[in-house]
């Protein structure tokens, strides 16, 4: 038996089982979220998202399956922007104003009332998705915000909270990326149902 085998298995059922609590406490939640997101790209819309570390790349994550495509569907690109990626932004930003207004600048420049802005941070405590979902609620924003735990502020803030019940930051991590996946999957059932429609009665 390898001596990992016990602490892999443990791992893996611990996943499960915070999954499994999002199933039975945050569907709802996940619903609207997706329901907000078309919304948003019905109206002309768009998605922007961050979060810092992990969180900063399940934001690109997510927006990378909006832009592109989430699953084999093959449809128009939808608009998402991750803004935790153009370096000279972030920086320029961080030097000028201070790490924790470094979303913040973003949001003033791109959020408006037919936007959507989704904040990431397991611990709900982040100051600068924080303090960027204050300045998007500001712009007219609709808001959500993925965290763990009781939510943090960031479970104050936002319009819609997600909040993983677990204490551990890796579980959190993973139910958020399945939380997203489960979004892209909505959204492109929701916005492109007809033209799979299409392809399927294709002789």
């Amino acid at each position: 038996m390898s001596k990992h085998r016990e602490a892999i298995i443990r791992v893996v059922e611990e996943s499960i089982a915070v999954k499994q609590a999002v199933a039975g406490e945050l569907t709802d939640e996940i619903e609207m979220a997706a329901d907000w997101v078309v919304d948003a790209f019905k109206q002309g819309g768009k998605l922007l998202a961050f979060g810092n570390g992990g969180s900063a790349a399940d934001a690109q994550h997510i927006v990378a399956e909006l832009v592109g495509k989430f699953d084999t569907m093959e449809r128009k690109a939808l608009p998402a922007i991750a803004l935790t990626t153009n370096t000279s932004t972030l920086t320029s930003a961080s030097n000028d104003y201070g790490f924790e207004r470094v979303f913040v600048r973003q949001v003033e420049a791109f959020a408006d009332p037919k936007t959507v802005v989704l904040g990431i941070s397991t611990s709900g405590n982040s100051p600068n998705v924080v303090q960027a979902i204050q300045a998007a609620k500001a712009k007219g924003a609709r808001t959500i915000g993925l965290s763990g735990r009781d939510g943090g502020e960031l479970g104050k803030v936002v319009d819609l909270a997600l909040k993983v019940p677990s204490e551990s930051t890796p579980r959190i991590q993973e139910a958020h990326i399945t939380i997203g996946h489960i979004i892209c999957q909505l959204v492109e059932q929701e916005l492109f149902a007809d033209q799979d429609d299409e392809v399927e009665d294709e002789p």
